[in-house]
């Protein structure tokens, strides 16, 4: 499925404006004493926090349409019970005046935050990104006594990599398959990077956008057949999550032989992925449109769930997808996804590393997940995350400044009955990231 957690929104908790618009529009400098606006909207941080500083009276009219007060109001309650009460600004720095970084001291941590002012006359804030967080005196097991207390089901991995041999750090339900989304993507760009290898294709080939599908951050829009090169395929594919992309490739490379790849990988419970839905077969056949077809593929073995596709290709396109029936809650994501464990996902993440492919690597760069801060202590980043509702995942690849070594973390949320709160996955995952790192 489409990540539905877009870069900005992977750094713990993200609230953002339209800082480009705001700094396209800002009127002449009227403020006499340079750096006060700054200043004084940093130092007000903790009092709109705690609600007493309104919330119309601290951003401006495009930060609040595009982070609506129920939105913001919810981020903060998630940060108050995961890190505590604000107490203080530990620190503020800007070098214009206007936007800078802020350190905030809640009761279990320090958030880091980047703060944008506008110049006009109400000095409203328009950028208010949370970057990273540290917990004060944070452990594994602190952390997976968190995850264990969320509703539904959850695993993690954080395993340190000696070439292919993964040395668990802390874990918790690691053999356990969970509903991955658009994880899954990782074994397309695996088998792409393999078929690259073998002299068949090159990065730099040119291929028809062929099958448009549901949610595409990417290609949503683009005209079908518009020429594009693999590389570019899977940029979109990994950093963006983009399902027309995927879907593209997936036909392009072969359905039955990403699943070889996926096996080769040491993907323990292959069956559970085959045959390997295309992301608008997926969103078909879990919409209302669909009735009929889907009892008969869950109950179908492997053989009998590719026959109905494939008998059906004409009837599983985007025209066909019933987008309402994805607006509510979770859907089918015990049967109807695709699924890995956190020990799966570091194989396939150990299998991409050892093609040495730069532009692989790079792929997986270019949206690492977690935001600059979070970033800092590692020489390489990369990151691929899934999501819908009901179902969160995110996994990290790194290799520590500190010693060239390289680092898995992998984490997954199911929840068959209701919505998950992502900005609580993002804090966790983080966090464990931030262990890794020291």
């Amino acid at each position: 499925m489409k990540c539905l957690l877009m870069p900005a929104l992977l750094a713990a908790a993200t609230l953002s404006g339209a800082p480009s618009a705001a700094h396209a529009i800002q009127p002449p400098e009227v403020v006499p004493a340079q750096g006060r606006a700054f200043e004084r909207r940093a130092a007000e941080l903790v009092d709109l926090l705690t609600g007493k500083i309104a919330y119309p009276d601290y951003f401006d009219a495009a930060f609040q349409k595009a982070v609506p007060k129920e939105k913001f109001d919810a981020i903060t309650a998630s940060l108050i019970a995961q890190y505590g009460q604000p107490i203080s600004v530990e620190k503020a720095t800007s070098t214009n005046g206007r936007s800078g970084t802020v350190q905030l001291r809640f009761e279990r941590g320090v958030g880091t935050l980047s703060l944008e002012v506008g110049a006009g006359p109400d000095e409203k804030v328009f950028g208010l990104v949370f970057t990273n967080f540290e917990m004060a005196n944070d452990s594994f097991d602190k952390i997976a006594a968190e995850f264990a207390a969320l509703p539904g089901n959850t695993g993690f991995l954080v395993a340190e990599l000696d070439g292919g041999t993964i040395r668990p750090l802390a874990a918790a339900h690691a053999d356990t398959q969970f509903a991955v989304g658009s994880t899954i993507k990782l074994y397309i760009l695996d088998e792409l990077a393999a078929q690259i290898a073998a002299g068949t294709r090159k990065w730099s080939d040119v291929a028809p956008l062929s099958h448009l599908s549901f949610s595409s951050a990417g290609t949503a829009n683009w005209p079908k057949g518009t020429p594009v090169t693999l590389q570019t395929l899977a940029n979109w594919m990994i950093s963006v999550s983009d399902n027309g992309a995927t879907d593209t490739l997936i036909h392009l490379l072969g359905r039955e032989r990403i699943e070889a790849r996926m096996k080769s990988a040491g993907h323990s419970a292959p069956s559970r992925n085959i045959p390997l839905l295309t992301t608008v077969e997926a969103f078909a056949l879990k919409g209302n449109n669909f009735n009929d077809l889907r009892p008969l593929f869950i109950k179908g073995d492997d053989a009998a769930q590719r026959r109905l596709i494939e008998s059906n290709e004409n009837r599983l396109t985007l025209s066909n997808v019933d987008g309402v029936s994805f607006v509510e809650g979770p859907r089918f994501i015990d049967s109807l996804e695709w699924f890995a464990s956190p020990n799966d996902i570091a194989r396939a993440m150990v299998d991409l590393r050892a093609r040495g492919s730069a532009p692989t690597m790079s792929a997986l760069a270019i949206n690492n997940g977690v935001g600059p801060a979070a970033a800092e202590p590692w020489r390489y980043l990369g990151y691929k995350g899934g999501s819908e509702k009901g179902v969160l995942s995110m996994s990290l690849l790194g290799e520590r400044k500190a010693d060239g070594k390289w680092f898995v973390v992998t984490a997954s949320w199911n929840d068959p009955k209701a919505n998950l709160d992502a900005d609580r996955m993002v804090g966790l995952v983080t966090r464990m990231l931030a262990l890794a790192a020291k």
